[in-house]
Formats: structure tokens, C-alpha cells, sequence
């Protein structure tokens, strides 16, 4: 059992979910989402160290909605896809910028860049039940104290359900499974002997620091 209040099955993860993120980024809009993964091991408990990772230069911090999938199903329609969920929590997807960046140009996957261990901090998850407006989350960011990022779901390309529909199109949700559900404008470099708060009025904060 993690300290984050579960055993993590698969993380999804979706890019490139809010407009101004992908403007900064001069990334292509996308018509569907854009789903990538990460393994159970990149996952780390709030308050662990951050080893600043050994294969790349420029690690990036995009702060994230986070939703735990509470029992087994396909979500057909958005209404199904409620029902799926059980809690949620605030959590960080680390990237590699300029290994992406390559890789990007390359035309290869990005796993090198996002999957590496420890790229998902990820907070304490909180019961969900319908009283919650996932549509309606305000989220953010701090990097030694200084805001970086500052998001609302509302601002979501596609919405928290919307992006489970899309999962069930190729996969059976499980137990466990958790979604990273894209970040806010604002990501940007974080470096050794930093400190990275990540927060929401539903979730609270959780900060890690940054080490060699």
C-alpha cells in the first residue's frame, strides 16, 4: 500500500489538455486526446527527495489533477465514467524538456523523457463523490515559494470524463489505475536544492525537494 492511499495499477497520462500550455510550448492543437503512460515506479511519496535525473539538462515541473479509478469497468458515456472514479489528489509530471525535445523531432516515444523513476510526485489522494465538481478544481504550483503554474479544470481541452471515455475506448479501467489529467500554462525549469509545492483546495499541499 502506498502512502498516497493506494496500490497504483497503470498511470495514464494526457498532454497537451490545456490551450495555453500548448501555445507556450508551440505545440500542435490536438483533436483527441493525447494519452501517454508511466510505470507504478515513478511515483513518489510526498516529502521523498528528488534525485534531479542523470540523462538530460532541463527537468520541467506540470502540476496535474489527478483520479483514481475505484472499481473495474468501460466508461461508454461521461455519466459512466463518474461512477469509476473513487478519489482524487494533485500530483507532478516530471519531464525531461530537451530529452522530448529530441525525441519529438525524432519522431520517437517520449518514455525516456517521462517514464523515468521518480518523474510522478504525487500528493495524498481524497474521497470523490458526486458533491465535487471536477469541472471546477483550482490547482497549483510553487517553486521555492514562488507561484509557477496556476490552473482550474475548467480550462480543460477535454474533461476529467471525457478523457476516461477515451481510455475505455482500448483498455478495461481497473482498480487502482490513476490519470494524470494535463497541466496549466507555466511549466518550467526546476534545478538541484529546489523545493516544489503542489496544491488544491481540495487536496491540500505537498512539497519535495530536488537533490542530486
Amino acid at each position: 500500500m502506498s502512502k498516497c492511499g493506494t496500490t497504483i495499477n497503470r498511470i495514464f497520462c494526457f498532454g497537451r489538455n490545456y490551450l495555453e500550455h500548448i501555445h507556450e510550448l508551440s505545440n500542435a492543437v490536438p483533436t483527441v486526446p493525447l494519452i501517454f503512460m508511466k510505470s507504478p515506479s515513478c511515483v513518489v511519496e510526498p516529502g521523498e527527495p528528488i534525485h534531479f535525473p542523470k540523462h538530460g539538462n532541463e527537468l520541467h515541473q506540470e502540476v496535474e489533477i489527478v483520479v483514481r479509478i475505484g472499481r473495474e469497468g468501460k466508461a461508454a458515456t461521461e455519466k459512466d465514467a463518474l461512477v469509476l472514479i473513487d478519489s482524487i489528489s494533485v500530483g507532478l509530471d516530471l519531464t525531461l524538456r530537451d530529452v522530448q525535445d529530441t525525441l519529438k523531432k525524432k519522431g520517437h516515444p517520449w518514455e525516456i523523457a517521462k517514464s523515468f523513476d521518480q518523474s510522478s510526485p504525487l500528493g495524498t489522494f481524497v474521497p470523490y463523490d458526486e458533491s465535487v465538481d471536477l469541472k471546477n478544481i483550482s490547482f497549483g504550483c510553487k517553486i521555492n515559494g514562488v507561484q509557477k503554474q496556476k490552473g482550474n479544470t475548467r480550462d480543460m481541452m477535454f474533461s476529467t470524463a471525457q478523457l476516461l471515455v477515451e481510455l475505455s475506448r482500448v483498455w478495461k479501467l481497473l482498480p487502482g489505475d490513476i490519470v494524470y489529467t494535463g497541466t496549466p500554462a507555466g511549466v518550467g525549469p526546476v534545478k538541484i536544492g529546489d523545493i516544489i509545492e503542489i496544491e488544491s483546495d481540495l487536496t491540500g499541499s505537498f512539497s519535495w525537494s530536488v537533490v542530486d
